[in-house]
């Protein structure tokens, strides 16, 4: 990774602090409840570390990916606090809970091709993090047909974003791939 300004430090930890305040009464649907904020900051060291990803913006991105979709977070504050780059990347990945659960797994479908490169590497590797943890440490309450059918989803979601150019994607790639293979 390159060396980081003061100037990218300070907005990549402005984002992390701004997330784990934002998902602080948050845990996951494992059986130990693990803190939310964990996801996030999985998705940046995925990016970092297993795709060579060093866009501070798409680090920022990918700690505040959940705040509009899964707290009171709206995309006007994400506008102020972190400009229009990170806000509008958050907003690309951020599913709409009004609409059913069946119609937003379907628009993420949809919709994974004309994302921006940006938004491509933050839902591959929120992608990447939600197939390790299926395997790994299951929400509690999804036996293995649920499982099954999530690994399913996850796998049309990244076939239909595949191919952007760039050593970080094809990493990425192979990274999504590698979880995919460990389907229960």
């Amino acid at each position: 990774m390159k060396n980081l300004s003061e100037k990218d430090l300070a907005l990549l930890f402005r984002a992390l602090a701004f997330a784990a305040h934002k998902h602080r009464d948050q845990r996951r649907k494992d059986a130990e409840a693990s803190p939310y904020i964990n996801h996030p900051i999985a998705l940046a060291e995925v990016l970092t570390g297993e795709g060579g990803v060093n866009d501070i913006e798409v680090l920022a991105a990918a700690l505040l990916h959940d705040t509009i979709e899964d707290t009171a977070t709206t995309l006007e504050e994400l506008r102020a606090q972190f400009g229009e780059r990170i806000a509008a990347m958050v907003a690309e990945v951020t599913d709409d809970k009004d609409l059913p659960k069946l119609e937003r797994k379907r628009l993420q479908i949809e919709h994974a091709a004309g994302i921006s490169p940006g938004a491509k590497l933050v839902k591959l590797a929120d992608k990447i993090c939600n197939l390790r943890d299926v395997a790994e440490r299951p929400p509690a309450q999804w036996d293995m047909t649920r499982r099954r059918e999530y690994f399913e989803w996850a796998k049309q979601v990244i076939d239909g974003l595949r191919g952007v150019p760039g050593d970080s994607m094809r990493q990425l790639e192979a990274a999504f791939d590698a979880a995919y293979r460990r389907k229960p």
